[in-house]
């Protein structure tokens, strides 16, 4: 019986081995998947550890080849299922020749501290890695350990300023909802002379890609191209910045200061290159005064080309709309800009500005709509506020009958044209100026105008200031003597200006490089 109780004896112990194992497996399983944030794959087998410093792939040379981790205490973690992929292989293999396009080029060096931003998955922060810049770590909404940690909503970046000497956003731009933003973020971060790199679907046209640049004021712009995206036939830019010495500095001054213009009394636009791309795809002006102008303007309005249809208007902080001579909210900003004007998909800051009291009370109930109740005018002053009854009333003022439209004055002026109806005290603003202080050159600035004659006191004033440089599309309507619709051979006695004034005055400003339409 001794040999029986032997190998009982012997099975009990290698049960015992085999149950031991499996606890310290189990353990080692436990460990992995709390302190690594990720699942334990048999090609890592859990429990083996690796001497190193780093990141490093097994078999990365394979497409769909399974990977283990290494990290920098020499503890191994395991890698998602998603790592096994060719699709992931092939994003990992696009942004590392990419990445060394950058290298052989000298706008990275393997020993830059690197960022990732808003990688979900971290190709990018592989694809560094594996071309030999060791120290760099991804960021993005959630971690995916170990290549990338959680950054929340990426504006409150996890990392001290001036932190890294290479920033990468792989389309980051294109993705974020406050895309100026987030560039002040990654300008901060970046080290002085540091490079970043950005690649975006937009910025095909030369007006998106100066306001993309517009949105890293501390840096200089390296380079510019057109790459291939990871999916052929799809084309991305690339473009590659580096951050000036004293950028903080810059880019703080730059966002506290209004526009200057050159800071004296006459300040002219220099007239840039995407202005004149947008300009060169302008509608042509009518050369000729029209017989019936109020058939041949509205007709003008179908061959309009919006500056939203010829650019893309993405890398804008903000965006404004501001209606001068708005009267009812239903006269332009309800009926057309709210409902016809291309606004890509944004948000607009919306001012009326308008100066006839039957209207205001209206834009109490308008939500998203900042009433100035003013005239629009060259100095802060007393002005009067004629209303004339004229038998050619705009078809969108109907709801207001009888109701002519609002001209205003200045108290000892002198006066112009035909005198009629009421006559009303009211205050005026320096236009120009309230632009100056209300909006940036870097916004995206519509304007619509329409102030019966005041547009030969208010454009030349804009010009004076500079202010003209902060306006991005007008649709002005020119007031002149023009052929009544009412009396056959008789022109208009309100307006003493001539067509040929009104299309000097659109040609004045297409020649400072504003895209300006002539509206109705």
């Amino acid at each position: 019986m001794e040999p029986a109780a032997k190998s009982t004896s012997v099975k009990n112990i290698v049960v015992r081995m085999l149950l031991f194992g499996v606890f310290v497996l189990l353990l080692r399983f436990v460990y992995v998947v709390t302190v690594y944030d990720g699942a334990c794959n048999s090609g890592d087998f859990c429990i083996l550890s690796f001497p190193g410093d780093g990141l490093s792939i097994a078999g990365a040379g394979a497409a769909g080849s399974a990977a283990f981790v290494r990290v920098a205490d020499g503890s191994t973690a395991a890698t998602p299922a998603l790592w096994t992929t060719r699709e992931w292989r092939k994003a990992v293999d696009y942004y590392s020749t990419l990445f060394q396009d950058l290298l052989a080029e000298g706008f990275l060096s393997p020993t830059a501290r690197s960022l990732c931003v808003d990688t979900p998955t971290g190709h990018e922060v592989l694809a560094l890695k594996e071309i030999g810049v060791p120290d760099a770590v991804g960021v993005a909404k959630k971690k995916a350990a170990p290549l990338v940690v959680s950054g929340g909503d990426l504006l409150h970046l996890p990392f001290r300023n001036g932190t890294f000497d290479f920033v990468f956003a792989g389309r980051s731009l294109d993705r974020s909802k406050r895309p100026a933003d987030l560039a002040a973020e990654m300008e901060r971060k970046l080290k002085p002379e540091g490079r970043l790199a950005v690649l975006t679907a937009s910025a095909g046209d030369a007006y998106s890609l100066h306001s993309l640049v517009d949105l890293f004021p501390s840096c200089q712009k390296l380079r510019s191209r057109e790459i291939d995206g990871p999916d052929s036939p799809s084309a991305l830019r690339e473009i590659v910045f580096q951050k000036k010495l004293g950028g903080e500095i810059l880019s703080l001054n730059r966002k506290n200061s209004n526009p200057s213009f050159g800071g004296n009394s006459v300040n002219k636009c220099s007239i840039p290159e995407h202005k004149l791309q947008i300009l060169k795809s302008a509608e042509p002006l009518i050369k000729e005064e029209p017989l019936k102008p109020w058939i041949a303007l509205k007709r003008n309005i179908k061959n309009i080309k919006y500056l939203p249809f010829m650019a893309d208007i993405s890398f804008k902080p903000r965006y404004v709309y501001v209606d001068v001579g708005a009267r009812s909210y239903g006269s332009s900003i309800g009926s057309w800009f709210r409902k016809q004007y291309p606004k890509q998909n944004h948000t607009f800051d919306i001012y009326a500005i308008e100066a006839d009291q039957a209207f205001h009370d209206e834009y109490a109930a308008k939500k998203n709509v900042m009433l100035l109740p003013f005239a629009a005018w060259v100095r802060n002053e007393t002005l009067t506020f004629e209303i004339n009854h004229d038998p050619e009333q705009h078809d969108a003022e109907k709801e207001k009958v009888g109701r002519g439209m609002g001209r205003i004055r200045p108290v000892h002026g002198p006066s112009e044209g035909v005198s009629s109806g009421e006559v009303h005290t009211i205050h005026g603003f320096d236009f120009a100026e309230w632009l100056k202080s209300s909006v940036s050159e870097r916004d995206f600035v519509v304007m619509k105008m329409d102030v019966e004659g005041t547009e030969f006191d208010l454009v030349p004033r804009l010009f004076e200031t500079g202010a003209i440089c902060l306006i991005d599309e007008l649709f002005l309507e020119c007031h002149y003597n023009r052929w009544q619709r009412c009396c056959p051979g008789e022109r208009t006695p309100k307006y003493r200006n001539t067509y040929g004034e009104c299309l000097k005055l659109f040609t004045s400003l297409r020649k400072s490089g504003l895209l300006v339409h002539q509206w109705w």
